[in-house]
């Protein structure tokens, strides 16, 4: 009873400490944001004003470029998801053997800021597909190839995302599909006369889903506050939240400073209101 009760304690202790250590800097760092975008920290700080806050929230770029961030992961985690669910779906057999197995694994190795510059190199109008494209009589000049590279809908950042988080997905279904014995559901289903379509539309798409979903959730929001890869190929606006914050941020006008706080405040919450939400939602449906 004595050793139950201290490994007990001792397991508790380490989660206290575990929860400290990862729950403590992130409200620091919050609080600090609150207080110097308040105007009670900082070199400016002349005492409390909701001035920075007014600013912020009444910008149309402020809106403009959180929204923009929003479509960036929305758009390019429903390309990587379709990609990873249609290669799995039809080449999982392929996929789990080989050159092929190894494929998968090369996108990952890559940096962001390593993806960028190809990203940069290729779909430029300066690029090796332009400078192809010319060569091959396509084009007149380089500089009419319809580069991705500093789009205004971010066409380039969402491709880069896309197909950087494709071949992670598809790991990631094809860990989950020997788990959750999928091949031997869909064996049923057809036993019971189900049609192929019937069988990945009512077994594998939901399974699969749900047990992606909170990686999909995380994933989503890593996107969607992104910097090297919006820094290297976006346009100047609309921006990504992340390089709009530090821009501000790392301004010579100080006074930007506590508005690139407000920015950084709000996301922040706003990531944490979503991820409180899958958790929620993820709760309420296994119970």
């Amino acid at each position: 009873m004595t050793t139950f009760a201290h490994r007990s304690w001792w397991r508790n202790s380490a989660w206290l400490g575990y929860a400290a250590l990862t729950l403590l800097p992130l409200l620091a760092g919050l609080g600090y944001a609150l207080l110097y975008s308040l105007g009670l920290v900082g070199a400016l700080a002349e005492g409390f004003t909701p001035a920075h806050w007014t600013a912020v929230l009444g910008s149309t770029r402020f809106w403009a470029n959180l929204g923009f961030s929003l479509f960036i992961a929305v758009a390019s985690m429903g390309m990587a998801l379709g990609l990873a669910l249609w290669w799995t779906l039809r080449y999982r057999r392929l996929f789990r053997r080989g050159v092929m197995q190894i494929a998968l694994y090369v996108p990952l190795i890559f940096p962001a800021i390593v993806a960028g510059l190809v990203c940069f190199q290729l779909w430029s109008n300066g690029g090796l597909l332009a400078r192809l494209a010319f060569q091959l009589g396509w084009i007149q000049a380089p500089q009419e190839f319809p580069g991705l590279v500093h789009h205004t809908w971010g066409l380039g950042i969402l491709l880069t995302h896309a197909l950087l988080a494709a071949p992670f997905f598809t790991l990631l279904f094809l860990g989950i599909w020997p788990q959750q014995r999928l091949d031997e559901l869909m064996q049923t289903a057809a036993t019971l006369g189900a049609s192929r379509r019937q069988q990945v539309r009512r077994i594998a798409l939901p399974v699969l889903l749900r047990e992606a979903r909170p990686t999909l959730l995380l994933y989503g929001l890593f996107v969607a506050g992104s910097y090297e890869i919006p820094l290297l190929i976006g346009a100047q606006h609309p921006q990504m939240v992340s390089v709009y914050t530090v821009t501000k941020l790392n301004r010579f006008d100080l006074s930007d400073r506590p508005e690139a706080f407000v920015i950084a405040f709000c996301f922040t919450v706003l990531v944490l209101g979503l991820l409180r939400l899958g958790v929620t939602s993820r709760k309420a449906k296994s119970t």
